[in-house]
């Protein structure tokens, strides 16, 4: 009898959420050879059915652990990395007994609020673009802050070839302001005050969509609390969690 896609899952959302790694890290060890169906080499696009043996390096996927969402008060200093190799990365200095990746990124010279969690979907769901969730920033520059540079931070910089989305920006005294971003360019603050003449002395990420960084110490974490997660899911409600909801939608347009 022939199975149906309906009935299966896809082989690197399948590894992705036992927590072990991400689906694009999932997709690597997938080229390298690294995982199996029923002792068989799988391939890129292959599906999990009920009763199907995944093994990663001969050894068969443990059954998904506690989902766990942090929020972690990143230091200056501190990469955003999984790579172990890089001896200032993220995990090693959370140093936590389940495996985590971070959500986004957040540049090694800034310092606040990100997210860490075992739970592929809401990273996906998080990082998709188009999502436009917000992103709070304090930031103190050098030069003295007038309201020509409120005015144009707000109204977009161009920066990367593009121009940034229109913004909230506030002023905190004579050298602060916060910024409300819903993109996240590369360096993308540095880079707007940079283009202003301004100089980024502290970068410091206070909220990210309805987390707060509040009073959580430098180089500390948390587990976000039940109504945190339940707002957050509720925020990412309509966004496409997983690249083969995005696949399935171009095959749609492709066909029109």
């Amino acid at each position: 009898m022939e199975r149906s896609n309906e009935d299966s899952i896809s082989l690197n959302k399948y590894i992705s959420d036992t927590g072990i790694c991400s689906r694009r890290e999932a997709n690597k060890l997938i080229e390298e050879g690294r995982v199996t169906i029923n002792d068989q080499p799988a391939k890129l696009g292959n599906r999990v059915f009920e009763g199907d043996v995944v093994k990663i390096n001969g050894k068969p996927l443990q059954e998904k652990p506690r989902t766990i969402y942090l929020a972690f008060n990143k230091p200056r200093g501190i990469v955003c990395s999984t790579d172990l190799r890089e001896p200032k990365n993220i995990i090693s200095y959370i140093n936590h007994p389940e495996r985590l990746f971070p959500v986004g990124r957040l540049d090694k010279p800034s310092q606040g609020l990100i997210f860490l969690t075992n739970d592929g979907d809401i990273v996906n769901k998080i990082l998709r673009a188009g999502n436009n969730h917000e992103k709070e920033y304090v930031v103190t520059v050098k030069q003295r802050i007038t309201p020509l540079f409120i005015k144009r931070m707000s109204e977009g910089i161009p920066i990367l070839g593009t121009v940034t989305k229109k913004c909230k920006v506030t002023p905190v005294n004579e050298n602060t302001f916060s910024i409300i971003l819903t993109q996240g360019l590369n360096r993308q603050i540095r880079r707007m005050c940079e283009y202003l003449g301004y100089d980024v002395v502290t970068l410091n990420r206070v909220r990210i969509m309805n987390v707060t960084l509040g009073k959580l110490p430098i180089g500390k974490w948390r587990e976000l609390s039940p109504r945190e997660i339940n707002q957050i899911n509720a925020m990412i409600a309509h966004s496409s969690k997983t690249e083969e909801a995005s696949q399935d939608r171009n095959k749609k347009a492709r066909r029109k």
